[in-house]
C-alpha cells in the first residue's frame, strides 16, 4: 500500500513543484522559516486552481502557539478567507502557558470552520503529553494530527509517533513530519504504516530553501510499502 505525501510550501513556485512532482496534498503557508504562517491570498487562489487538494495554515504570528482574543478574531477571518477560495481544509493549533492544548480556543476555531477538513498541527509537539493529543484531536473533530512525536524530527520521535498511531486505531490520521526525506522515510513506514507523510521536499539554493519536484517524486517512491 502506498502512503500519501503532503508537501508544505510557501510560494507559487512551490505549488508548481507539487504539480510536477505529483504531491497528494499541499499545505499552504507563508514564512516556512518560522514554521509556517497564514498564506497569502495569491497562494490560496493559485492552489484553488491547481487540481491538488490543499489545506491552509491558520497561524497569525511566529513564535509560540499561545493566542489572545484578538488573535482569535484574526484567525476566524483567515478561515473565512480560506473558505472563499474553496480550499479543502485548514491547519490549526493552540496551547496554554501551562503546556497543554488550549481546548477552549481550539473549540471556537473548529466551530467556525464547519465544512472544512482540519489538521491539528505541531503545537502538539510543544505540550507536555503529546500522545494524549490523539484523544483530544478526535473529540474536537480533527481528521489529522501533524507531529514529530514531541522531538525535533520525526525519526527521533518515532517511538511516540508509533504509540500515537496505535492509540488512533484508525479514528484519526497521525501524519509524521519534520526532517523526512527520501533517505529516511522507510524508517517511518516499514514497521508502522502511516497513511500520510509530511515534508517540505526542499533544497537549499542561493541561501533560499526551495521546494523541489524531483525530491517529491523520490519521496513518493520511498513511501511505497
Amino acid at each position: 500500500m502506498e502512503s500519501k505525501l503532503e508537501v508544505c510550501i510557501d510560494s507559487c513556485a512551490g505549488i508548481e513543484a507539487c504539480i510536477e512532482g505529483n504531491a497528494n496534498r499541499i499545505e499552504l503557508c507563508s514564512s516556512l522559516q518560522y514554521g509556517g504562517l497564514t498564506p497569502s491570498e495569491e497562494l490560496l487562489e493559485l492552489a484553488s486552481e491547481c487540481g491538488i487538494s490543499a489545506r491552509a495554515m491558520i497561524r497569525p504570528k511566529k513564535g509560540n502557539f499561545i493566542y489572545t482574543s484578538e488573535d482569535l478574531k484574526q484567525m476566524m477571518g483567515d478561515i473565512d478567507m480560506v473558505r472563499s477560495y474553496t480550499i479543502e481544509g485548514i491547519v490549526i493549533g493552540a496551547t496554554l502557558i501551562n503546556g497543554e492544548l488550549d481546548l477552549d480556543f481550539l473549540e471556537k476555531l473548529v466551530d467556525h470552520s464547519t465544512g472544512l477538513n482540519k489538521t491539528l498541527h505541531r503545537a502538539v509537539d510543544a505540550i507536555n503529553k503529546t500522545i494524549e493529543s490523539v484523544e483530544t484531536g478526535i473529540k474536537l473533530g480533527f481528521d489529522t494530527i501533524l507531529s514529530s512525536g514531541g522531538h525535533e524530527t520525526a525519526i527521533e520521535g518515532l517511538a511516540v509517533l508509533s504509540e500515537m498511531h496505535r492509540s488512533a486505531s484508525g479514528r484519526i490520521h497521525i501524519m509524521p513530519g519534520s526532517g523526512i526525506n527520501p533517505l529516511n522515510a522507510n524508517q517511518l513506514i516499514n514497521q508502522y504504516h502511516f497513511e500520510w507523510i509530511h515534508s517540505s521536499c526542499s533544497i537549499n539554493k542561493n541561501k533560499f530553501s526551495l521546494t523541489d519536484a524531483q525530491i517529491i517524486k523520490n519521496l513518493k517512491n520511498a513511501i511505497i510499502c
